[in-house]
């Protein structure tokens, strides 16, 4: 297939449909000045590159079943089996990481993990990509193919950057359990939610002015809430987007504190490779606009399965079967829609 991203935005009726030819970015202050869907990796390697689809083609749909694409065919990529105990492989991940909390080394570590759900041969990308629309009004949905990344789908409430001009936007999201009308929040979730948003205003600060913070409040995303501040801004350089980009990413809420040390400890310790899980996504400078978000509730496409993707934010205080129970209440978010 022909590299592509098909997505919609939060609230919005129509659909959007971008092809065009994929270049590996060498990182991301060279997105600055650049146009196109961009597909970024928690950490940029030569298996998952940071990838642009520069466009030839960006065409509205105001129905997915008029896309010009076949996605019947089979995609020729087969998961790579067998996997090993999983559930193992967390319990030692979360020893290791939760030993590094106790001891000062860190305030939060994020701790992901995959699962596999056989994937129904008559059910197509396409109508997984309709579902989650219909599932999930509120978040960006989003079904992306190239060659150095695979198929991917993603339904992420969470934006990074957005902004028309030097009129931008992010938010911090974390804290997460099911949601209900009369939600009340840990003390674990308030403080996992604060240490992302004063991270995000620290970075700020360098990049912009006329900063405005409103919340945290109670946000919903499909079945489950979190706490959500949101961030207005004005950027002092527009054309150095990139700047800001990496300056944001990896935020606390898929990554820890301190920046750089725990994004080298989730690099060699964690079990499950992330690949594009937790890095972002999005149209950037399409028609003027960007809409970059967190790539969370995900999966990735094979031939024989699809491969799910979840994480959690660890603190002192956290125990194990919680972190793995909110673990499996994420993994429903793209389960549901199988």
């Amino acid at each position: 297939m022909q590299s592509f991203a098909l997505y919609r935005l939060p609230y919005a009726k129509m659909c959007t449909f971008l092809t065009g030819e994929v270049h590996e970015v060498v990182s991301m202050a060279s997105l600055s000045g650049r146009q196109g869907f961009v597909m970024a990796p928690f950490f940029m390697s030569t298996e998952t590159p940071l990838l642009l689809i520069a466009p030839h083609s960006v065409m509205p749909l105001a129905d997915v079943s008029d896309l010009p694409l076949d996605l019947t065919e089979s995609l020729g990529m087969s998961s790579q089996q067998p996997r090993g105990d999983l559930r193992t492989a967390y319990h030692i991940d979360f020893l290791n990481f939760h030993a590094h909390l106790l001891n000062g080394s860190f305030q939060k570590l994020v701790l992901a993990r995959s699962m596999d759900v056989a994937r129904k041969p008559e059910v197509s990308p396409l109508e997984l990509f309709r579902r989650a629309c219909d599932s999930y009004p509120r978040m960006f949905i989003a079904l992306v193919f190239t060659p150095q990344s695979g198929l991917w789908l993603v339904a992420t409430p969470e934006t990074l950057l957005a902004g028309i001009g030097n009129q931008w936007q992010t938010m911090a999201l974390a804290g997460t359990q099911p949601f209900t009308e009369d939600v009340s929040w840990k003390e674990k979730d308030v403080d996992e939610q604060r240490y992302v948003s004063t991270y995000i205003t620290h970075q700020l600060e360098r990049y912009a002015h006329h900063l405005c913070e409103d919340g945290p409040y109670t946000t919903r995303a499909g079945h489950l809430a979190h706490l959500r501040s949101d961030f207005h801004f004005t950027m002092n350089d527009p054309s150095h987007v990139g700047d800001l980009l990496y300056a944001l990413h990896p935020t606390p809420a898929v990554g820890g504190l301190p920046k750089q040390e725990a994004f080298r400890f989730i690099r060699h310790y964690e079990h499950q490779p992330r690949q594009y899980y937790s890095g972002f996504l999005g149209p950037l400078h399409v028609r003027n606009q960007t809409h970059l978000f967190v790539t969370l509730r995900c999966m990735r496409i094979y031939d024989d399965v699809c491969r799910l993707y979840a994480g959690g934010g660890l603190l002192r205080e956290s125990v194990e079967e919680s972190e793995w129970q909110e673990t499996e209440t994420k993994l429903d978010t793209m389960r549901r829609i199988i």
